[in-house]
């Protein structure tokens, strides 16, 4: 199995980082982004196709890129049908859902703050958010322990070294301009992952004998999952995942606030194609699960590691080590992207749902989404209100990246936990 030098491995992670803060800079220094509108819902006015990229990327998560392989290296042709089909069904109820929720309250931030408006009840409101809250901390959890064992497997940096690099890098371009910063880097994200995949899994596939190599493993390892509606995935994963990929795109406060931040007549386009651009990722890289199932190629992973990574291994037994940076770049790319979106989803939650104002200040805020004229006494609670917001905002980022981090770093060490699990 290749592998990257420590050393490459430290400046692939530092350039990367390098790259995407000076990109976010570059675009930030419009000073919208310091008000409470520009910093959590880039002042409304995302274009369709950032819309849509953004949407793609921040659903390009680690089971996208590790569970897709797992699946269909385990479960065949089924495995990878029913990992794909609900998390484009998920994206695509936001076609209907979106605007509607924009119609009735156009200047919102997040869906419990429609929920505490709609139904006056504080008791109500607090427990919508448990499940919103709770999302994010499992996204920022998640990418890093997924981001955290690759980079480990692939360039022998400590685990925890890993995810602390990941964690600082995402926060200080987070840190800078917010959603706009999210949106803005999952654009380059998103073309990072299509160049990796357009350039790694053909290359792959040719070095492992041509596409014929993939019809021996279209069955799963057994052999025995080629039916693509086979009941036996179809009851013990498929309909299981289903119902919790759109429950949980419902929950998850990255889509709302991308649902908000939109241009509201190009919402529906914007998860159309996004829906259609993230089915591409795993659909591709399903064909790496099915050359590692392909038991004739001899590829395995080394003791120890969990059997999501069993793509990572795929590569590296094939291609030099130039082209597995460039895999580590792709496929950190997707982690990025979910990674910035759970902080920036975390910090609309704590700023919208979680800080008091008084009416004073919610009638400033009012006003101030409308473009009305406020008298000076306004204009200088506007000024508070949105110094406070993009700093409680930034305390929310922090504090759901420590708390992601705790929770990735005590999975590791549960004996037979793997990401699938998480």
């Amino acid at each position: 199995m290749n592998s990257i030098s420590q050393n490459l491995g430290y400046w692939l992670l530092a350039v990367y980082g390098i790259f995407m803060v000076v990109i976010t800079y570059f675009f930030a220094r419009w000073k919208k982004y310091r008000s409470i509108q520009g910093f959590l819902v880039a002042g409304r006015n995302v274009k369709w196709w950032l819309g849509a990229t953004s949407i793609a990327a921040s659903w390009i998560w680690a089971p996208a890129l590790f569970v897709s392989v797992q699946v269909s290296y385990q479960q065949g042709l089924p495995g990878i049908f029913w990992f794909t089909f609900p998390n484009i069904i998920a994206l695509l109820l936001f076609i209907w859902l979106a605007p509607k929720i924009r119609a009735k309250m156009p200047y919102g931030y997040t869906l419990p703050q429609y929920i505490k408006e709609r139904l006056q009840s504080d008791k109500v409101h607090k427990i919508y958010l448990f499940p919103y809250f709770f999302y994010q901390l499992m996204a920022v959890a998640v990418q890093l322990f997924a981001g955290g064992g690759l980079i480990s497997l692939l360039t022998g940096i400590p685990f925890v070294t890993a995810m602390i690099i990941m964690s600082v890098i995402v926060l200080i371009y987070s840190f800078i301009s917010g959603l706009e910063s999210s949106i803005v880097t999952d654009f380059i994200q998103f073309l990072l992952i299509v160049i990796g995949v357009a350039i790694v899994v053909p290359w792959t596939i040719m070095s492992a004998g041509g596409w014929s190599t993939i019809s021996a493993g279209l069955g799963g390892v057994s052999g025995h999952f080629r039916n693509i509606f086979d009941p036996g995935v179809a009851f013990s994963f498929g309909i299981v995942t289903a119902i919790g990929l759109i429950s949980g795109a419902i929950s998850d406060q990255q889509y709302w606030q991308r649902a908000f931040a939109i241009k509201k007549e190009n919402l529906v386009k914007s998860f159309v194609f996004g829906a259609i651009m993230f089915g591409i990722v795993p659909i591709a890289l399903s064909s790496l699960g099915f050359l590692a199932a392909n038991t004739g190629l001899g590829i395995s992973l080394p003791a120890g590691v969990d059997v999501s990574m069993i793509g990572i291994a795929t590569v590296s037994h094939y291609l030099p080590v130039g082209a597995i940076a460039l895999f580590v770049i792709m496929l950190l790319s997707a982690l990025f992207s979910t990674l910035d979106s759970g902080l920036n989803a975390a910090s609309s939650l704590f700023v919208t749902d979680v800080v008091k104002y008084t009416d004073k200040e919610k009638a400033v805020l009012r006003k101030t989404e409308e473009d009305q004229v406020l008298n000076s006494d306004e204009e200088k609670i506007q000024k508070h209100l949105d110094d406070r917001g993009v700093r409680n905002s930034r305390w929310a980022m922090f504090g759901i990246t420590a708390l992601g981090f705790a929770v990735a770093l005590a999975a590791n060490y549960i004996p037979g936990f793997g990401l699938k699990h998480l």
